[in-house]
């Protein structure tokens, strides 16, 4: 008598992901959830290497073209908060929202600027940059998720250095030296932890998974 081949995927997948013991259950890591944190990972690690070389082509070549970088940063940035495992999903939406908004008044800037003035803009008129903030908000709630989740000190310094940088300079209370060297060292301290984040087992990036499924359960009843 023949198997039923989804009974023996279910026996197949039982042997290949360990059990594992949670707050409201128990739950398995998928082969999905695995593939979604190295998604996530490469997001951020994109999100990285376009800040630091936005910032790089600027202290270089001067801000005319540096704003290419913005597109790729806003991808990477949009894709990790795709997928991002975040208990709370109103903080989740939150952090989405920030980025659309972000992605929006940046598109707007660069129309009613044009794209080889927006930056330098950005650096002559502290308040016309309100346009992008919501960009690197979204940037900084990623972070804080970094460093509430694992404690790395480049995380902590990515969620204090990008809105001390972005305040100070909408207030006219830092000058564009000291806004610049903090963006620097936010963009390299991102670098940092998106290469570390590849030594890390995928399950930590992936949470409780019985908390989600009980939070999900909690709303749907």
């Amino acid at each position: 008598m023949s198997k039923n081949p989804t009974s023996n995927n279910s026996e197949l997948i039982s042997q290949e992901e360990p059990e594992l013991s949670g707050i409201y259950g128990r739950y398995r890591i998928t082969a999905q959830d695995k593939k979604e944190v190295k998604l996530y990972r490469f997001s951020i690690l994109l999100c990285a290497i376009a800040f630091c070389s936005g910032l790089i082509h600027w202290l270089l070549l001067g801000p005319a073209s540096a704003w290419i970088w913005l597109f790729p940063m806003s991808i990477g940035l949009g894709l990790a908060l795709k997928w991002i495992h975040i208990y709370l999903r109103p903080l989740h939406k939150a952090l989405q929202i920030f980025w659309g908004v972000g992605c929006l008044g940046a598109s707007i800037a660069l129309f009613k600027l044009g794209p080889e003035h927006v930056l330098n803009n950005f650096s002559l008129n502290p308040i016309s940059s309100i346009t992008i903030c919501p960009l690197f908000a979204a940037l900084t709630g990623l972070g804080f998720k970094e460093f509430f989740c694992f404690r790395r000190p480049e995380a902590i310094g990515l969620t204090i250095f990008i809105p001390i940088a972005l305040l100070g300079h909408l207030g006219n209370v830092l000058n564009g030296e000291i806004v610049m060297s903090l963006l620097t060292i936010s963009a390299f301290l991102l670098l940092i932890l998106s290469l570390r984040k590849f030594g890390i087992d995928a399950s930590a990036d992936i949470g409780d998974k019985s908390v989600f499924e009980y939070l999900q359960s909690s709303q749907t009843t």
